[in-house]
């Protein structure tokens, strides 16, 4: 049988000649294999316990040789690695972010909610995200604190936070993880919903105050509070308390150089 001329009118390729590949295809269906093997990995996690992931059980569930785990991950602490990025990740995906919440304490809420429902929903791959505080290095999980980070920034710029930001963060996540890892241990005719709520309201007192000590938005109000407080401190030296009042004069009154 005569072959068929391609489409484009060019004559068909002769037996055993290497057909060009377009530019990025081969990466495309690398990047296709290696999320099917992540995919196997996490279905594997979940239905059986992370003892049964293996590299042949998890060639066997994505289709795969074995050898092909090896090439896409160095090893099995690098496919572990890959799937809790993936969790991490996905957990990105699903953060909503305001740039400017009308209510900082209850964005702060609502984000503490979101990542306790991401970990009761995943519970074999959260327990793998935070299982090892190497995980913790991964870029996207960083994206992710720096997100808190900026919730937290929201709090103390209006005069909300009670605490060090850094410590704020600490207790925030801590506090999750801490709620997750709880309720999963327990036997389910033992996980109240209340455990969840007390535990957010005690993070929310523990890091916001009553009342903003700041009315006012923005660093006008947040200088104006700092000056009023100031002269109460004795930290600082007298020359210390002079230059940080020249300072607080200029950011209450909006003009640089100049006093209030």
């Amino acid at each position: 049988m005569p072959s068929r001329p391609h489409s484009g009118g060019g004559a068909a390729a002769p037996p055993g000649a290497t057909v060009p590949v377009a530019p990025g295809t081969a990466a495309t269906g690398r990047e296709q294999l290696r999320q099917r093997v992540i995919e196997a990995t996490i279905d594997l996690l979940t239905r059986e316990g992370r003892d049964a992931v293996t590299t042949r059980a998890v060639a066997v569930a994505a289709g795969v040789q074995p050898p092909a785990i090896y090439r896409l991950f160095g090893d099995k602490d690098g496919l572990l690695d890959a799937v809790a990025e993936h969790g991490f990740t996905t957990f990105l995906a699903a953060k909503h972010i305001d740039p400017d919440p009308e209510d900082p304490v209850e964005d702060l809420r609502n984000g503490w909610d979101l990542a306790v429902e991401f970990g009761i929903a995943n519970p074999a791959l959260y327990t793998l995200m935070y299982s090892e505080p190497t995980k913790e290095t991964s870029a996207t999980f960083q994206t992710s604190m720096e997100i808190l980070l900026g919730r937290i920034r929201h709090l103390a710029a209006r005069g909300w936070l009670r605490v060090d930001e850094h410590l704020a963060a600490a207790l925030i996540h801590a506090t999750a993880r801490g709620a997750v890892l709880t309720w999963l241990s327990l036997p389910e005719d033992r996980r109240d919903p209340a455990l969840l709520t007390t535990l957010r309201e005690s993070m929310i007192t523990s890091v916001t105050s009553q009342e903003p000590t700041v009315q006012e938005p923005g660093p006008a109000g947040a200088a104006r509070a700092l000056r009023a407080a100031l002269p109460e401190q004795t930290t600082l030296s007298s020359a210390e308390q002079h230059l940080l009042g020249e300072w607080l004069n200029r950011l209450a009154s909006g003009e640089p150089g100049s006093s209030a």
